[in-house]
């Protein structure tokens, strides 16, 4: 299958870009993405729903454009690259005022979104997360899942991002044209993107907020507790290096 075009139709920007990533997600993706375009629909403001699908071996965009609603875009990744080069896909073809990036599963409802809104006029980059004191797990993680987290935790502090308790959390919310100028420069294609985000944000002078949300453990996870940690651990120390030497742009 080719490549579905990035083509919309032409109507304004929209207030809001909802970027989610999707990986051999089509048993599970249309409920989800119903349940985004009820809510904002009911909203009344304009937004765009970007599907990024990065490399699935099932039928994910099949059933994303099923769907037929003139609010989606279903972008596609011919092979695998990983959750942070899709939402950087997501990111850059954005147009919204603000930028939502949320997991496929929904484990942070989409109603969550009200939580984080009033948070842009005091930060750029608004994380939610499951650590803070505002957070409600209704679905906790198997207890080495917990544990491996922690210890990520432990090491990106050390790594160099430190007051943020959870930098792993898929939803985010980001001032549009600051999500379209970071994710140009991010290098990180799996899931330690998350942390080269807000490394990034900081060392170019943005406000970063962490905001309690919803969240419940899915059973289907992709991440492998051991193997990813490793992993991530591996991509904080490379992109660390990768920046070190660039010479980062004034903020405007």
């Amino acid at each position: 299958m080719p490549p579905v075009p990035a083509s919309r139709p032409d109507l304004p920007a929209p207030d809001l870009s909802v970027v989610v990533p999707a990986y051999d997600e089509g048993a599970r993706i249309e409920p989800s993405l119903r349940r985004i375009l009820d809510y904002l629909r009911a909203t009344g403001r304009r937004f765009e729903l970007l599907v990024v699908d990065d490399g699935s071996r099932d039928d994910t965009v099949g059933v994303a454009q099923a769907i037929g609603a003139p609010e989606i875009l279903v972008l596609r990744h011919l092979v695998n690259r990983g959750k942070g080069a899709a939402l950087r896909t997501g990111a850059l073809a954005s147009q919204g005022a603000r930028v939502l990036l949320t997991d496929a599963d929904l484990s942070t409802p989409i109603e969550d979104l009200e939580r984080l809104e009033p948070h842009l006029e005091e930060a750029e980059l608004v994380l939610g997360s499951r650590a803070v004191a505002e957070a409600d797990i209704t679905e906790r993680q198997p207890f080495y899942r917990e544990l491996m987290g922690k210890v990520f935790n432990l090491l990106v502090r050390l790594a160099g991002v430190r007051g943020i308790r959870d930098t792993q959390c898929g939803f985010k919310l980001l001032d549009g044209e600051a999500a379209r100028r970071l994710f140009a420069d991010l290098t990180i294609d799996r899931f330690a993107y998350d942390v080269e985000l807000v490394w990034l944000a900081r060392r170019r002078g943005l406000r970063v907020k962490e905001v309690g949300v919803r969240w419940a453990d899915s059973p289907d996870s992709r991440v492998h507790p051991v193997r990813d940690s490793l992993s991530m651990l591996r991509d904080v120390i490379r992109f660390r290096f990768r920046h070190a030497h660039r010479e980062e742009p004034s903020r405007q």
